[in-house]
């Protein structure tokens, strides 16, 4: 049977309202296989913490997984989607289910296929691939990938194989009927303002800003864009995140989220406290993604968080060349120490033994 879109119901509304939405890692054994016991406590931690959805097949995934001696990818997006459709049963909304896309235009449309068939909303589409392609080419790839797929966009920081976007091609992508959301992730102020510029530009309002930038989240989810377009001042605002960094620490991420929201409501302004806690919340992943080290550990980073919680039993990487950097694990020592009102430890430590044996 051919693909179709999934009906999105309620969905673009709560994307446009603004959503946590924890970029999902991977569980593995001391063997380097699939623990699918902690890949599954992962996606419950997650969504009883209030996260609105789940990206599965993302970068914090390991991209690797879709690799033939791995044979990962759809196993995964399996695993996520079972737990999110066990969550439904106990709340009142859908929950958003996001799949990463990757590869040239055969391998994405064939992971788009695959992320329809097994119930994703839309595919989070990563050009690294084409590195050297031309915005005519990216356009057409991404037009291809949307006639089976719902998309996200994603302006992925080229440190870590990402790719320079310039607007044109977010100006022409923002055309494409098929975008509902784009999560910006280059950790570059310009570049940030490409993307909300070219939408903008697009007359699209319904595709709904979401933050990657794990480097500035309090100050994208509070600041104001305000530009002109024909002639009128338009302001659009980042409404959520689909972060790396909130695979960790998840539910102060959804009260975090919560407070961005309630000052940015008419009447209200920005807190001196908020924006200084926005200070502390990029010092941390700082630690968790390495910055000091060009963000070579910030996957193991992520995973030595869970695995002090006892979601992780280790910090094992498909690649075994991925581990912590020198003087990580005392940088994330330092601002478990320094910013105890961020971790959500207890919370974990009231759950974990449900997530894990439920």
């Amino acid at each position: 049977m051919d693909p179709v879109f999934v009906p999105f119901s309620d969905i673009q509304g709560r994307l446009q309202r603004g959503l946590v939405i924890p970029a999902h890692p991977l569980a593995l054994t001391a063997e380097r296989k699939l623990d699918e016991r902690r890949q599954r406590a992962l996606s419950r931690y997650y969504l009883d913490a209030g996260a609105g959805g789940l990206a599965v097949g993302v970068h914090t995934t390991q991209f690797a997984i879709r690799k033939p001696e791995h044979g990962l990818f759809r196993p995964v997006l399996e695993l996520a989607a079972e737990e999110m459709k066990r969550a439904e049963r106990r709340v009142s909304y859908s929950l958003v289910r996001i799949g990463g896309i990757c590869g040239d235009t055969t391998q994405a449309t064939a992971e788009a296929a695959l992320l329809c068939e097994l119930g994703y909303h839309a595919g989070l589409l990563s050009l690294a691939a084409l590195a050297e392609a031309s915005v005519d080419a990216l356009i057409d790839h991404c037009k291809a990938v949307g006639e089976i797929v719902p998309l996200v966009g994603f302006y992925l920081q080229p440190s870590v194989g990402g790719r320079v976007l310039p607007y044109d091609f977010w100006r022409r992508f923002a055309e494409i009927e098929a975008v509902r959301a784009i999560k910006i992730a280059p950790f570059n102020r310009y570049q940030t303002l490409d993307v909300v510029r070219a939408v903008v530009a697009a007359g699209r309002d319904d595709i709904a800003l979401y933050t990657g930038n794990d480097d500035s989240i309090v100050a994208d989810l509070t600041t104001p864009y305000r530009l002109l377009h024909q002639g009128s001042v338009v302001e659009r605002r980042i409404v959520g995140g689909l972060l790396g960094h909130w695979s960790v620490w998840t539910q102060r991420a959804v009260e975090l989220l919560a407070r961005c929201h309630e000052c940015t409501q008419p009447g209200q302004d920005v807190l001196d406290e908020l924006l200084g806690l926005g200070v502390s919340v990029t010092d941390s992943n700082a630690a968790f993604f390495d910055a000091a080290n060009g963000f070579a550990g910030c996957i193991a980073g992520l995973h030595e968080v869970l695995r002090r919680q006892g979601l992780l039993e280790g910090l094992w990487c498909l690649d075994p060349r991925e581990g912590l950097s020198p003087g990580q694990m005392e940088a994330i020592d330092r601002v478990y120490g320094d910013y105890p009102e961020l971790n959500d430890d207890a919370f974990v430590a009231e759950h974990r033994d449900a997530w894990l044996n439920g």
